[in-house]
């Protein structure tokens, strides 16, 4: 049985040769046309929210930070709040594209596109955080998609996940300004009591824009006692 591209349903093709007999490897559900068009983050990058730093301008960075974290870390609400982030790919247009399929059409199953290299960046930069946490979607959200991505995204590690936060419902981040988002009330709380002292945590979710989002939910983290709080996320936009 024909195997398929899982976004462009493309029939894989795999070339026989004694490498590939002697020495297996797991095969890509994507076709080259559809991997080709992801584009890696590599390279400089922030140090702290791992954005590409190729191309930005002197006027928006400070040594290895990029502008917005610099903001960030002078911001004495949060400055000690949240640790770092690391993404896998840039937010592209196709990227776009794919998240879509994933997150608003219901297709979970796109997940394993990401896996094998969403597993080795987690071995890479996070290997000692003990307590891996998704971004929770709330109840209304959660009841128009059917599934939490970033709960699928942390699944795909296969390590043990705590669902410790929830939401509050609130209009979309996507239809909100930069400046509506920074300045928005905490939208998360602990769903229970959790003791997190001494803890390096790890949250997840799809993607790092502003870093509202993020930070938001390490604050209430911090403040269950979590020594660290970083973030692993698909696409930095």
């Amino acid at each position: 049985m024909s195997e398929h591209c899982l976004i462009c349903d493309q029939v894989l093709n795999e070339s026989l040769t004694w490498t590939t007999l002697l020495f297996p490897q797991e095969k890509s559900p994507l076709c080259e046309k559809c991997e080709e068009k992801f584009q890696w983050i590599q390279g400089d990058i922030c140090e702290v929210c791992g954005r590409e730093m190729e191309g930005v301008e002197e006027q928006y960075r400070q040594g290895e930070r990029c502008l917005d974290c610099v903001k960030w870390e002078e911001n004495s609400d949060w400055g000690r709040i949240f640790r770092q982030n690391r993404s896998l790919y840039v937010y592209n247009d196709w990227m776009k594209e794919v998240i879509a399929l994933y997150k608003f059409r219901g297709d979970y199953q796109l997940a394993d596109i990401f896996r094998r290299k969403w597993q080795k960046a987690y071995r890479i930069y996070y290997p000692q955080y003990e307590v891996i946490v998704p971004i929770p979607l709330s109840e209304e959200r959660l009841y128009e998609r059917g599934f939490n991505q970033s709960a699928v995204l942390a699944g795909l590690l296969q390590k043990p996940v705590q669902d410790l936060m929830a939401r509050h419902h609130h209009e979309k981040q996507s239809k909100k300004t930069k400046k509506e988002r920074l300045k928005k009330e905490q939208v998360f709380f602990l769903k229970e009591d959790a003791d997190l002292h001494g803890k390096k945590v790890l949250l997840i979710d799809d993607i790092y824009t502003t870093g509202t989002t993020l930070h938001h939910a390490a604050k209430v983290l911090k403040e269950a006692g979590a020594e660290v709080v970083s973030s692993l996320t698909l696409a930095r936009g």
